[in-house]
């Protein structure tokens, strides 16, 4: 994770989430992010509308030139990259497991931007994936960022994160011991 929002709502939606599979709904308090406020949006996870955005903070709206609230967020994406942004939000949904993006967008001029996206499962009403929180935030700031709309994204690369990971945390120089985690009855072991 590159972006200082991305690594910040990374760290928070962790510390929400505790010892759970995802945080609530209702343990993320804007308060507490309003440094990255802007580059946040939350999701409902409905395939059937391609997964609208409840919310969408300043800088996705205007690095997209509208608002994005009730629009889907699968639309955002050029059409070589919208399912596997499908599949991405699935996995991220089904197996309570976060995934960073990089991906690159172009305005009407023919520039291009380079952005990090996070997405992360939230639980809601106790149904985990119900809703996902994100951050979409540009490698750099260009001049026109914000007057001149970015067109379809197109996912480069993408990553799982590892749910017992900190971002802010010292790494170790020693290689971590193999943990494992429950899913779907099994213990599974992350390859290194």
């Amino acid at each position: 994770m590159k972006h200082s929002s991305i690594r910040e709502l990374f760290d928070y939606w962790n510390e929400r989430r505790g010892l759970r599979a995802a945080p609530e709904r209702g343990d993320i308090e804007p308060g507490a992010i309003r440094r990255v406020l802007a580059d946040t949006f939350m999701l409902g996870f409905d395939r059937t509308s391609d997964h609208p955005f409840r919310l969408a903070g300043t800088r996705v709206c205007a690095a997209f030139g509208r608002e994005l609230k009730g629009q889907a967020f699968v639309g955002l994406w050029a059409a070589e990259s919208k399912e596997l942004i499908r599949d991405l939000l699935a996995v991220v949904a089904q197996e309570t497991i976060g995934v960073v993006v990089s991906a690159r967008g172009e305005n009407a001029e023919g520039e291009s931007l380079d952005m990090e996206v996070l997405i992360l499962p939230l639980s809601h009403h106790n149904r985990t994936g119900a809703r996902l929180l994100g951050a979409i935030a540009p490698a750099e700031g260009p001049y026109w960022l914000g007057s001149s709309a970015l067109g379809g994204l197109t996912l480069r690369t993408h990553r799982y994160l590892d749910p017992g990971l900190s971002i802010s945390a010292t790494p170790s120089l020693r290689p971590p011991a193999p943990t494992g985690r429950i899913r779907h009855g099994l213990m599974v072991y992350d390859g290194r």
